[in-house]
């Protein structure tokens, strides 16, 4: 693995591992692994509590303060009932553009950020790169937050960080955050001709829906158009339900999934809040006063929070300076870039490719992209070996 390999040459390398986040990442993490130590960097795993997959940082450069975090996730979104023209997880170029899973959604910039590594490795950094690889973003950005906890706990403090999702190399200083939560909901079962004795389990996730739903449109009426979101307020939508066992029985077991989308100055903790207070207060006691085994479990299944501009930001500063985009981008798809922003690191957006492409199938990135990654890096590294490396 001693020879350099291109930007399209790693890209293709990284989209053959199948590292869908229902499976394991450490073949690719292995891979990544030998590659560094072959060019004399040494590398940490951050490991998952069951060991099937891990994070992984590394360190070039010296030992101190400042620098950058350039950050993307392994993990992919399934290909299962997608109509793909050719193996996802076999690369393959037509008309200047590379086809395969995660091109774009984002291997395409860890891709490119390996591929530099040789260069980042003979550049006279004044301040460190930090390369960091996680798992499990497309389910929730669970690998993140041990990452970010790990490269703090070396001891250094790095500047500012770049998340490299797809924005078509634009800087994004901001992006909604998301809540999962699962609502189960146990009822009372009887004949439906006995429906005053029974619980419908249906008819209390019903409510529960619409208070989702009346909120949802609260949010609306009261939203700021000129936020910079679209749409730009929070909303809370019931994605997926289940429950019933027959037409003419009150449902005993309800099931639904709901995804909160907040303004990243909103806190999903006071809407969690908010749908437990009324769940408990206005539904459930209706429920328990004709069976007191009725019950509603709300499981929060994930939390991440947005990203907000920040004034006068590092990561702002630097990017457009190494980008010359000056322009006001905001999206309301989540990354994990509001995870490092939450342990005091200066973050912004920035990566090769186009977020429309991310979990299509054939899903694709164009080559000038990857192009256009490298010579941004390439400027990144003038700019840290530079004597005074706070112009970068």
């Amino acid at each position: 693995m001693s020879s350099r390999l291109s930007p399209q040459e790693m890209l293709t390398k990284l989209i053959s591992f199948n590292t869908v986040s229902d499976r394991s990442n450490l073949d690719l993490i292995a891979f990544v692994e030998d590659y560094l130590t072959d060019l004399g960097i040494q590398s940490l795993r951050v490991p998952n509590e069951t060991g099937d997959k891990a994070s992984l940082h590394a360190r070039i450069g010296p030992a101190a303060d400042g620098g950058v975090i350039l950050s993307a996730h392994t993990d992919v979104v399934p290909v299962e009932g997608q109509n793909w023209s050719k193996d996802p997880f076999s690369a393959w170029v037509e008309n200047d553009r590379l086809y395969g899973r995660g091109a774009a959604d984002m291997k395409g910039f860890a891709a490119t950020v390996l591929a530099k590594a040789p260069d980042f490795v003979k550049a006279d950094l004044k301040t460190p790169i930090y390369i960091a690889l996680s798992y499990d973003e497309e389910v929730g950005c669970f690998g993140a937050a041990p990452l970010v906890q790990d490269i703090l706990a070396t001891g250094a403090r790095p500047d500012f960080a770049i998340v490299g999702e797809p924005t078509n190399m634009k800087v994004v200083t901001g992006h909604k955050g998301i809540a999962v939560l699962r609502t189960r909901i146990k009822g009372h079962p009887v004949h439906s001709s006995q429906l005053h004795r029974g619980v419908s389990a249906i008819s209390a996730a019903a409510k529960l829906i619409s208070w989702l739903d009346g909120k949802t449109a609260d949010n609306k009426a009261k939203s700021d158009p000129d936020c910079g979101y679209e749409p730009p307020y929070t909303t809370l939508h019931c994605g997926t339900i289940s429950g019933g066992q027959a037409h003419n029985i009150t449902a005993e077991d309800c099931e639904f999934v709901t995804d909160i989308r907040l303004l990243p100055e909103e806190n999903a903790v006071d809407w969690i809040a908010a749908y437990r207070q009324f769940a408990q207060a206005e539904v459930l006691p209706d429920m328990q006063a004709i069976s007191p085994d009725c019950r509603i479990e709300i499981e929060e299944l994930a939390n991440v929070p947005g990203l907000q501009a920040e004034e006068d930001g590092r990561a702002e500063l630097v990017a457009r300076r190494l980008t010359g985009d000056n322009a006001r981008n905001l999206v309301v798809y989540a990354t994990e870039g509001g995870i490092f922003q939450d342990h005091g690191v200066s973050t912004v957006v920035c990566g090769p490719g186009s977020i429309d492409q991310a979990h299509q199938p054939d899903e694709f990135i164009e080559l000038s992209e990857l192009n256009r990654c490298s010579a941004f890096l390439d400027r990144l590294i003038e700019g840290l070996t530079n004597k005074d490396h706070n112009r970068v």
